[in-house]
């Protein structure tokens, strides 16, 4: 197996309509700097969007998805707290809090410990009962994925649209996503991660025999 690495940030929003959004965003990855957006409506259609084929094709390959679209996504932060989010047809703004108790406590370790999967093994069975998220799990193509989670904000407010039409009040992410056997927490939140996809040797990060 070969350890591709992803750094950056995870973003988990429900929406009152049933929406639900997962935004990466990538400033350090195999593919260079780069975000992504998954969404899961009402009806369970699951979407990626994605700013190229290469990222959409890598995505694709280790999620799964009933439609991928390669548009651009673009990402903008200010102060740290605020963030806006534009990727045909959906706009995303956010706001997270300060950091709270599984915060403080990711924010502990050390990051080098962090993104070991021996540690990240040992804390899935409490991030699933208080979490609602798996820290690893397996996913397409014989791929394994790692989430070396290294903080946690909670988002306070969010605004999320579809074609300039509001897709209702921020809520859980309930029901899960279904975008593979991983998920994302429960509570609305973004998270600092640093998430490793073992890939089997002799395939394209495609998943296609090389």
């Amino acid at each position: 197996m070969r350890a591709l690495r992803f750094d950056g940030w995870i973003a988990g929003i429900g929406t009152a309509s049933g929406t639900r959004v997962v935004l990466g965003h990538w400033p350090r990855s195999p593919f260079g700097p780069f975000s992504d957006v998954m969404v899961e409506e009402a009806d369970g259609h699951r979407l990626l969007l994605a700013p190229t084929r290469e990222t959409a094709d890598f995505v694709a390959a280790t999620y799964v998805f009933d439609e991928v679209r390669v548009v651009p996504v673009e990402v903008r932060i200010s102060d740290r707290r605020h963030w806006t989010v534009t990727s045909p047809p959906f706009r995303l703004g956010f706001t997270t809090g300060r950091r709270n108790l599984p915060g403080l406590a990711l924010r502990s370790v050390p990051a080098r410990l962090a993104s070991r999967p021996g540690w990240i093994a040992l804390w899935d069975r409490p991030a699933r009962l208080l979490l609602g998220a798996h820290t690893h799990a397996g996913a397409r193509a014989g791929r394994h994925q790692w989430y070396g989670a290294r903080d946690l904000h909670p988002v306070t407010s969010a605004i999320v649209t579809r074609k300039g039409e509001s897709l209702g009040a921020l809520a859980p992410v309930e029901p899960p996503v279904r975008f593979g056997t991983g998920s994302t927490p429960r509570p609305p939140c973004l998270v600092r991660v640093t998430t490793t996809v073992t890939v089997e040797q002799g395939r394209s990060t495609t998943g296609v025999a090389s």
